[in-house]
């Protein structure tokens, strides 16, 4: 199948990544501030809890509910992510899990690593994304006000307030350098990884329908997101990390923001439906 050259995403990533690189010479030749450094976590953590908390699990799968005040958040965060609005981001990801591993999934593991992991993102898709499976996130004017906004606030979280932040302590362009490019082309491979090496590398304890895997190390890189034979399995889910010591910082997220009244209904898979999908892939295995 041809694809066209996305010349907007492949101009914004080659500028990224090149910003990236010279935030890292910024820090070891200009200046190292350590509230540059602490701004850049900072960042990472809030717009990785977009994406992960907001776009993922609660957007593209309404596994929980959340007040007004953390939907707001997770949309300008998760506009300083810089992947797309959450009306399209959801419409994408519904896709790919109604239709793991085939054609119409837009990062399809099955045509090579690098496809899945960023080769999708530089070409122009073979048709407009279709927003008929994201007709309740139409209905919610807080999504489509960030939809509407999404350029606007993304330069402004992920870019204009990390400089504005920066003179705070003298070293504006480190942290629009660090917090702003350094930081989201982090976070761009963060994602990608979950797209390419969860579904190449690690177990499939829940499900061997697809090609979605479970791995500690890409859960490590994407606050929790690489237990993803679990997610696929079981996507209704708010968990990734089904286990208490599984690192799923956004599980932890979440059930903190209900104890002070941000999130309610936490959607959880019974005890039962995981050991009797591992049971069944066991004995998939021994047949």
């Amino acid at each position: 199948m041809a694809h066209r050259l996305d010349r907007t995403n492949v101009s914004f990533l080659i500028f990224g990544h090149v910003m990236a690189v010279v935030a890292v010479f910024w820090l070891v030749l200009v200046q190292t501030s350590p509230w540059t450094l602490g701004l850049g976590v900072l960042w990472f953590a809030l717009c990785g809890v977009g994406i992960t908390g907001g776009y993922h699990r609660l957007f593209a799968h309404p596994t929980y509910k959340a007040h007004p005040v953390l939907r707001f958040f997770y949309l300008v965060f998760g506009a300083a992510a810089v992947q797309n609005s959450a009306l399209k981001w959801s419409a994408d990801h519904r896709v790919h899990h109604q239709k793991t591993d085939q054609v119409e999934d837009p990062y399809n593991i099955s045509r090579g690593f690098w496809w899945a992991h960023i080769g999708w993102v530089l070409v122009h898709a073979p048709k407009e994304i279709d927003l008929r499976s994201v007709k309740d996130l139409s209905a919610d004017p807080l999504i489509l006000w960030q939809d509407k906004h999404y350029v606007a606030l993304a330069v402004v979280f992920c870019g204009l307030l990390p400089l504005g932040l920066g003179f705070l302590w003298g070293d504006p362009i480190g942290a629009v350098l660090v917090a702003g490019f350094l930081r989201l082309v982090a976070q761009w491979h963060a994602t990608f990884a979950v797209n390419s090496f969860a579904h190449y590398i690690g177990s499939q304890p829940y499900s061997t329908a697809n090609s979605a895997r479970d791995s500690v190390w890409t859960a490590m890189i994407s606050m929790g997101e690489g237990y993803h034979n679990f997610h696929h399995r079981f996507q209704a889910d708010y968990r990734n990390g089904v286990r208490w010591y599984h690192f799923d910082p956004t599980k932890w997220f979440v059930w903190s923001m209900e104890k002070v009244g941000l999130t309610s209904d936490l959607r959880r898979t019974s005890p039962e439906a995981i050991e009797r999908a591992k049971a069944t892939v066991l004995s998939e295995a021994q047949a």
